[in-house]
C-alpha cells in the first residue's frame, strides 16, 4: 500500500511540476502579447468569453488568465464587465486540460516518448537566454507532464485493490454530497483543478472509480477553485477581490445546478458518446466537464453585467481613489504594473495641476487636505514602483520603468510648490507680465490635465517646452529689471522680494510641468525627443 500511496503522491506531484513550469514558460513567451490580446479583443461579452477560453487552453492556466484580467482593470484599461466575460470563459477554457489528458495521457504512454524533451528543455533553460530558455520550459513541462500521469496511472491500478467506493455507488443525494466534497478537497490540497482532474481521470481509467462517482468528484473540483480564488484575493486590491467574487457566484452557481440534474446529464452524455467514441469513459468524463460548464457560461453569461454590478455593490472602492489601480499581485507582471502606476500617476497629475493652475489666477489656495492625500498617493506609488520587478535585458521597458519615477519625483516637487503657492498675490497685481504668465502657464496646466484624463491622448508637451524655456529666458533678463525698479523706487523693496519669488515659482511650475508631460510619453511608450533638449534648461533654483 506505501508503495501505490508514494506513486499516486509522485505522479500528481509530477503533474503539477509539470504545469508550474509549463505554464510559466508559456506565460513568459507570450509577455505582453497577453495584454494586447486581452486589451483588444475583449470590447463585447462574446469576444471577452471567446478570448478567456482560448487564453487559458494556451497556457492551460486559468490562474494566469485571471491574474493578467485582473491587472488590467486594475490599470483601468479593461471594464469589470468585461473582465467577467473573459473570467467566465477561462472557466471554459480550463476544461482543455482533461481533454489533453484524455485524448494523450492515457490513450498513449508518452512518458518514455517525452523523456528526451525534459532533457532538451532543461538544457535550453539552464544554457539559453530570453526567448529560448522559456521555450525550455515550457518543453520541459510538457514531458514532465506526462511521465507524471504514466507514475500515476501505475499507483491508480494499484490503489483500486485497495480502496472500495461501492456505498458512493448509489443514486443518492447523500453520497453524491460526500464526492462533491471530496473533489472540493482534493483542488483545495492539490491547488490546481486541473492536477484534481487528472487525477480523476486516471483514478476512471483504471476502474478504480465509476463514471458518475467521477462526474460527481469533477464538479466539486470545479467548485473547490471557489476556496483558492477566496484565499488569493485576501489583502487584494478591490478589483482582485470582485473578480474572485465573479468566480465565486459562476462556479459555486454552475455546480449547485449540475449537482442536481446530474444523474441525467452524465446519462445524456453517454448516449452521445456511445456514437462519438463508443462509450470512453475518460473522454465522457472530459466531455461531461465541458458540457457542464458550458451550460453554466449560458445561463450566466446574460447577467455578467448585473453579476458585475453585485461585486462591486458588495465590495466597494475603499482606498483613494489616486491609487485604486495598484495591486500588489500585478508585481510580477511588469508591463501590467507600469500600466497601473501610469493610470495612478496620471489621475494625481491631473489633480495637481487643476489646482496649480487655480493658485495661479487667485481661485485656489493651499488646500492642504488634497495636497496631503495627493502627497500620501504619490508616496503609494512610489514604493509601487520600486517593487516592480525590473528586467534591464527589456531595454524598452526599463526605460519605462525608469521615467515613471521620473514623473514621481516631478510631481512630489509640484506638490512642495502647492503647499505655498498664489500666497504673493500683490506681485502678480504689480507685475503685469508676470500677470500675463501666470495666465498662459495656467491654460497650459488645464490643457495637460485634460490630456491626462484619457491616456490615450498624447500630452501636449511641446506647448509646455516652449513656454518653460522662454520663462528661462525671461529670467535672466526680468531679474535685473525687477532689481533695477527697486533702485529707481518704481517698485517697493517688499514688493520686489515678492515679485522675483512669484517669477521663481512660476518658473518652477512650468519646468516641472514639462518634465512631467515629458516622461508621461515615454511611460507611455511614445518616444520624444526635447527639441532643445533638457539639459540646455537648467533646473530653476529657489
Amino acid at each position: 500500500m506505501l508503495s501505490v500511496l508514494s506513486s499516486v503522491l509522485g505522479g500528481i506531484g509530477l503533474f503539477l511540476l509539470g504545469m508550474i513550469l509549463m505554464t510559466d514558460g508559456l506565460k513568459a513567451l507570450a509577455g505582453d502579447s497577453l495584454r494586447g490580446v486581452l486589451f483588444r479583443f475583449t470590447k463585447t461579452k462574446f469576444s471577452a468569453v471567446t478570448t478567456g477560453a482560448l487564453l487559458t487552453a494556451l497556457v492551460q492556466s486559468s490562474s494566469a488568465t485571471t491574474l493578467a484580467t485582473i491587472g488590467f482593470v486594475s490599470a483601468g484599461l479593461l471594464t469589470f464587465s468585461s473582465a467577467v466575460g473573459v473570467m467566465l470563459g477561462a472557466n471554459l477554457g480550463t476544461t482543455s486540460t482533461g481533454w489533453l489528458v484524455g485524448l494523450l495521457g492515457l490513450k498513449l504512454s508518452l512518458g518514455d516518448i517525452l523523456l528526451p524533451f525534459i532533457g532538451l528543455g532543461a538544457l535550453a533553460r539552464l544554457i539559453g537566454q530570453g526567448k529560448v530558455a522559456q521555450a525550455g520550459s515550457a518543453l520541459a513541462g510538457f514531458g514532465v507532464i506526462f511521465v507524471g500521469i504514466d507514475i500515476l496511472q501505475d499507483g491508480m491500478q494499484g490503489m483500486a485493490e485497495h480502496i472500495q467506493l461501492d456505498s458512493f455507488a448509489q443514486s443518492g443525494l447523500f453520497s453524491r454530497v460526500i464526492l462533491v466534497l471530496i473533489g472540493a478537497a482534493m483542488t483545495i490540497i492539490m491547488q490546481s483543478s486541473s492536477a484534481a482532474v487528472a487525477t480523476t481521470l486516471t483514478a476512471l481509467s483504471t476502474n478504480t472509480i465509476d463514471l458518475t462517482q467521477a462526474a460527481a468528484l469533477v464538479v466539486g473540483q470545479n467548485m473547490g477553485t471557489t476556496v483558492t480564488a477566496g484565499i488569493a484575493a485576501i489583502g487584494a486590491s478591490a478589483a482582485a477581490k470582485r473578480t474572485a467574487a465573479v468566480h465565486i457566484f459562476f462556479n459555486l452557481g454552475t455546480g449547485v445546478i449540475t449537482f442536481f440534474i446530474l444523474p441525467w446529464l452524465v446519462a445524456g452524455i453517454e448516449v452521445v458518446a456511445e456514437h462519438l467514441w463508443h462509450n470512453d469513459d475518460t473522454l465522457t468524463l472530459a466531455a461531461f466537464h465541458t458540457v457542464f460548464n458550458l451550460m453554466g457560461l449560458l445561463i450566466f453569461l446574460p447577467f455578467t453585467h448585473k453579476l458585475a454590478a453585485l461585486a462591486e455593490r458588495i465590495i466597494p472602492e475603499r482606498r483613494s481613489p489616486y491609487i485604486a489601480w495598484l495591486d500588489s499581485s500585478l508585481l510580477t507582471l511588469p508591463a501590467v504594473a507600469l500600466e497601473a502606476a501610469q493610470r495612478a500617476q496620471a489621475h494625481i497629475a491631473s489633480a495637481l495641476f487643476r489646482l496649480l493652475s487655480g493658485q495661479l489666477l487667485h481661485q485656489a489656495g493651499p488646500q492642504e487636505k488634497l495636497i496631503d492625500e495627493l502627497d500620501q498617493a504619490l508616496d503609494a506609488v512610489r514604493d509601487f514602483i520600486g517593487r516592480i520587478e525590473s528586467n534591464e535585458g527589456h531595454k524598452l521597458e526599463f526605460k519605462r520603468q525608469i521615467s515613471a519615477l521620473h514623473v514621481n519625483d516631478h510631481l512630489e516637487r509640484l506638490i512642495i510648490e502647492a503647499r505655498h503657492g498664489g500666497e504673493d498675490k500683490k506681485a502678480f497685481n504689480n507685475m503685469e507680465n508676470l500677470f500675463k504668465g501666470a495666465q498662459s502657464l495656467s491654460s497650459l496646466l488645464d490643457q495637460l490635465a485634460q490630456d491626462l484624463d484619457s491616456l490615450e491622448q498624447i500630452p501636449d508637451v511641446e506647448a509646455v517646452q516652449h513656454f518653460s524655456q522662454r520663462l528661462a529666458d525671461e529670467r535672466r533678463s526680468g531679474r535685473p529689471a525687477i532689481i533695477a525698479a527697486t533702485a529707481s523706487r518704481k517698485l517697493h523693496p517688499d514688493e520686489a522680494i515678492e515679485a522675483l519669488a512669484v517669477q521663481r515659482w512660476i518658473d518652477r511650475l512650468a519646468y516641472h510641468a514639462w518634465r512631467c508631460g515629458h516622461h508621461f510619453r515615454i511611460v507611455q511608450g511614445e518616444e520624444h525627443r526635447d527639441q532643445e533638449g533638457a539639459e540646455r534648461h537648467p533646473q530653476p533654483q529657489d
